[in-house]
Protein backbone atom coordinates (compact mmCIF):
# COMPACT_ATOMS: atom_id res chain seq x y z
CA UNK A 1 0.00 0.00 0.00
CA UNK A 2 1.24 3.30 -0.68
CA UNK A 3 -0.43 6.75 0.60
CA UNK A 4 0.31 10.13 -1.24
CA UNK A 5 -0.33 13.33 0.89
CA UNK A 6 -1.48 16.40 -0.30
CA UNK A 7 -2.95 19.74 1.07
CA UNK A 8 -0.90 21.01 3.65
CA UNK A 9 0.01 24.22 3.50
CA UNK A 10 0.52 28.01 5.69
CA UNK A 11 -2.76 29.75 6.77
CA UNK A 12 -3.79 31.93 9.52
CA UNK A 13 -6.10 31.03 12.51
CA UNK A 14 -9.25 30.41 11.94
CA UNK A 15 -8.95 29.32 8.49
CA UNK A 16 -9.69 26.23 6.85
CA UNK A 17 -7.49 23.27 5.24
CA UNK A 18 -8.29 20.17 3.66
CA UNK A 19 -5.85 17.31 3.48
CA UNK A 20 -5.71 14.43 1.20
CA UNK A 21 -4.26 10.87 1.44
CA UNK A 22 -4.16 9.13 -1.77
CA UNK A 23 -3.83 5.28 -1.17
CA UNK A 24 -2.73 2.57 -3.91
CA UNK A 25 -1.65 -1.01 -3.99
CA UNK A 26 -3.52 -3.22 -1.92
CA UNK A 27 -6.05 -1.02 -0.20
CA UNK A 28 -8.76 -3.56 -0.09
CA UNK A 29 -6.45 -5.34 2.81
CA UNK A 30 -7.00 -1.82 4.82
CA UNK A 31 -8.58 -1.66 8.32
CA UNK A 32 -8.24 1.58 9.12
CA UNK A 33 -6.58 5.03 8.42
CA UNK A 34 -5.77 7.59 10.52
CA UNK A 35 -4.25 11.08 10.25
CA UNK A 36 -0.87 11.45 12.72
CA UNK A 37 0.87 15.16 13.23
CA UNK A 38 4.17 15.69 14.82
CA UNK A 39 5.08 18.82 15.64
CA UNK A 40 8.44 19.81 17.13
CA UNK A 41 9.19 18.95 20.50
CA UNK A 42 6.02 17.14 20.51
CA UNK A 43 5.44 13.01 20.53
CA UNK A 44 3.68 11.60 17.36
CA UNK A 45 0.37 12.50 17.74
CA UNK A 46 -3.12 10.53 16.63
CA UNK A 47 -5.40 13.07 15.13
CA UNK A 48 -7.88 10.96 13.79
CA UNK A 49 -9.27 7.39 12.69
CA UNK A 50 -11.90 5.81 10.95
CA UNK A 51 -12.56 1.98 9.92
CA UNK A 52 -13.09 0.59 6.75
CA UNK A 53 -15.64 -0.91 5.81
CA UNK A 54 -17.82 0.58 8.52
CA UNK A 55 -16.54 4.08 8.33
CA UNK A 56 -16.26 4.19 12.80
CA UNK A 57 -14.52 7.76 13.45
CA UNK A 58 -12.23 9.06 16.07
CA UNK A 59 -10.78 12.28 16.90
CA UNK A 60 -8.31 13.43 19.76
CA UNK A 61 -10.30 15.56 22.35
CA UNK A 62 -8.21 18.96 20.81
CA UNK A 63 -9.61 18.80 17.93
CA UNK A 64 -13.30 17.23 18.24
CA UNK A 65 -16.09 19.46 16.71
CA UNK A 66 -13.33 21.37 14.03
CA UNK A 67 -11.70 18.33 12.19
CA UNK A 68 -14.16 15.89 9.94
CA UNK A 69 -12.08 12.66 8.94
CA UNK A 70 -13.57 11.02 5.90
CA UNK A 71 -12.61 8.60 2.74
CA UNK A 72 -13.95 8.26 -0.65
CA UNK A 73 -14.01 4.48 -1.40
CA UNK A 74 -14.26 5.15 -5.15
CA UNK A 75 -11.78 7.00 -5.14
CA UNK A 76 -9.54 5.35 -2.56
CA UNK A 77 -9.11 8.97 -0.91
CA UNK A 78 -9.25 9.51 3.05
CA UNK A 79 -9.59 13.14 3.94
CA UNK A 80 -9.08 15.90 6.70
CA UNK A 81 -11.15 18.67 6.76
CA UNK A 82 -9.54 21.35 9.28
CA UNK A 83 -11.61 24.39 10.58
CA UNK A 84 -10.93 26.66 12.70
CA UNK A 85 -7.72 26.56 12.83
CA UNK A 86 -5.06 27.50 15.53
CA UNK A 87 -1.20 27.87 15.72
CA UNK A 88 -1.24 24.67 18.26
CA UNK A 89 -2.51 22.61 15.10
CA UNK A 90 1.06 23.72 13.18
CA UNK A 91 2.54 20.27 12.49
CA UNK A 92 3.72 17.80 10.00
CA UNK A 93 0.28 15.92 9.20
CA UNK A 94 1.11 12.19 8.33
CA UNK A 95 -1.36 9.35 6.56
CA UNK A 96 -1.10 6.23 7.99
CA UNK A 97 -2.85 2.99 7.25
CA UNK A 98 -3.06 -0.16 8.76
CA UNK A 99 -3.84 -4.34 7.64
CA UNK A 100 -4.89 -6.93 10.10
CA UNK A 101 -4.68 -9.16 7.12
CA UNK A 102 -1.07 -8.13 5.80
CA UNK A 103 -0.11 -7.35 9.58
CA UNK A 104 1.08 -4.01 7.95
CA UNK A 105 0.84 -0.40 8.72
CA UNK A 106 2.18 2.20 6.44
CA UNK A 107 2.93 6.11 6.17
CA UNK A 108 2.53 8.44 4.25
CA UNK A 109 5.49 10.80 3.41
CA UNK A 110 3.74 13.85 5.26
CA UNK A 111 2.42 17.49 4.45
CA UNK A 112 3.10 20.12 6.65
CA UNK A 113 0.80 22.43 8.37
CA UNK A 114 1.31 26.01 9.33
CA UNK A 115 -1.02 28.39 11.52
CA UNK A 116 0.11 31.79 11.91
CA UNK A 117 -1.71 33.87 14.82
Amino acid sequence: VQLVESGGGLVQAGDSLTLSCAASGSTFSINVMGWYRLAPGNQRELVASITTPGGNTDYVDSVKGRFTISRDDAKNTMYLQMNSLKPEDTAVYYCNAQSLKLRSIYWGQGTQVTVSS
